[in-house]
């Protein structure tokens, strides 16, 4: 990261590093560094490898959260020890190393959101510090607050790199930023992007990557599924406006570009457990395309701003699968926005937008 300068901070107005507005610091006084601003990009984490330990310490971490798993602690702890830890991470384990980058030795989630970071970084310039976490895994969210403001930054933006709000994205990702600052004496001033699932700047983007993706295949679709990770419903009931903001963002890419609610539909994927979780299910609306006749199919997955093991393995693995087994002939899966032209348009629009005030 860019480290603050006296001449750099003064043209920004802020007090040089070591400094008060009167002039020196006393003799003793602890070192300290103000007068930049931060930005923090969040995403949902990733294991440190795929072998046993690693999945388990990841996956531990994962559904202890609250937020996450709202099922009772006294059912939730034997099931989750005795039960999930002992047989998931085997399993969980090989279906990250299909994904995995070797190269980096970590999960695809970790090398786009680090690059999503490095061009924020170019596109900003010295007018902030951009860093990156991981709700869950490293890089930790209380240690890159901390070296943000090791740098000086006592104005802090936090971006949950989530367009739909859920109680179990954004808000344990808020929740895990605010553990951090209890812990500080000097705490910096913090602002947290909103949800952007309607922004036209969003929209367009997701429309226009389609558009590119779709130009670039053999076949033409007769159907395009929109593919939202899923919660419980009864999360919905209890009243997260994760679904509604779904299906506004699957309605607006779809007028956007120009197609009827049968030929691009809204599914839901990634449930687990016995409980019911928000409907249609992703793999079920394949399996019965398929067994209708439909032959080519494409699925895009707007609600995630990073290719991961739900985008690469789930939909462009055991969905393609089952549609191919199903008698489907042509399957695509099209990519995330990613740190791609129309993503970091997205992203820094809105930095931009929630930095007004700051910056200007």
């Amino acid at each position: 990261m860019n480290e603050v300068t006296p001449n750099a901070a003064l043209a920004r107005g802020a007090t040089p590093v070591g400094q008060t507005g009167a002039g020196a610091l006393p003799a003793g006084h602890p070192a300290v560094r103000w007068g930049r601003i931060g930005v923090l990009l969040m995403n949902l984490g990733t294991p440190e490898g795929t072998s046993y330990w690693p999945m388990r310490r990841y996956l531990k971490e994962f559904l202890s959260d609250r937020r996450v798993i709202e099922v009772p602690r006294a059912i939730w702890w034997p099931l989750l020890n005795l039960v999930i830890l002992t047989k998931r991470p085997g399993p969980k384990g090989r279906d990250y190393a299909s994904v995995w980058n070797n190269e980096r030795d970590e999960g695809p989630l970790k090398t786009i959101t680090r690059g999503q970071a490095e061009k924020l970084q170019a596109a900003m310039g010295d007018r902030v510090v951009v860093d990156w976490a991981m709700r869950y895994g490293k890089p930790e969210v209380d240690k890159r607050i901390q070296a943000l403001l090791d740098q000086g930054c006592d104005r802090i933006l936090l971006v949950p790199l989530y367009p739909q709000y859920a109680a179990a994205t954004s808000a344990t990702a808020c929740d895990q930023a605010f553990r951090a600052l209890m812990k500080m004496r000097w705490q910096p001033t913090v602002r947290v992007s909103p949800p952007y699932h309607d922004d036209p700047v969003y929209i367009e983007a997701v429309a226009s990557a389609i558009r590119r993706d779709l130009a670039a295949l053999d076949f033409e679709p007769e159907v395009i599924l929109t593919s939202f990770h899923g919660v419980p419903k009864s999360y919905l009931m209890k009243g997260d406006p994760y679904h509604c903001q779904c299906v506004k963002t699957g309605r607006l890419i779809r007028e956007a570009l120009g197609y009827s609610p049968e030929r691009m539909r809204t599914t839901f994927q990634s449930r687990f457990g016995n409980e019911e979780w928000l409907k249609p299910y992703t793999d079920e609306t394949v399996k019965e395309l398929a067994a209708q006749g439909v032959k080519r199919l494409a699925i895009v997955a707007p609600g995630f701003t990073a290719d991961c093991l739900e985008t690469l393995e789930e939909l462009d693995g055991e969905n393609r699968h089952y549609f191919e087994e199903g008698g489907g002939e042509h399957f695509a899966y099209l990519p995330c926005l990613n740190d791609g032209p129309e993503g970091m348009r997205v992203i820094e629009h809105v930095v931009a937008r929630e930095l007004k005030g700051w910056l200007d």
